[in-house]
């Protein structure tokens, strides 16, 4: 499921199972989420900017232009594909 957080461009996205077996991690780049694979998944996506993967959530930034409406379902087939 989805919540909205007091920044218009994050999103914060509760995920069961939980996705972060490990430490907390945060990524503002592909680059950084090196062999991460939600990570990965998530940066493949047009307009996601940051991450932050903790256990059972993971918030995702965005740019300002992108539009949550396009981003949600590609957030969903990317957490349903890891």
């Amino acid at each position: 499921s989805f919540q909205t957080t007091p920044n218009p461009n994050a999103l914060k996205c509760v995920v069961e199972p939980s996705p972060a077996p490990r430490e907390p991690r945060s990524y503002l780049s592909a680059d950084q989420a090196g062999d991460d694979t939600i990570g990965v998944a998530l940066f493949a996506i047009e307009g996601v900017t940051n991450l932050l993967i903790h256990d059972g959530w993971i918030t995702v930034g965005k740019r300002a232009e992108a539009e949550w409406k396009v981003l949600k379902p590609a957030i969903e087939r990317a957490l349903a594909g890891v």
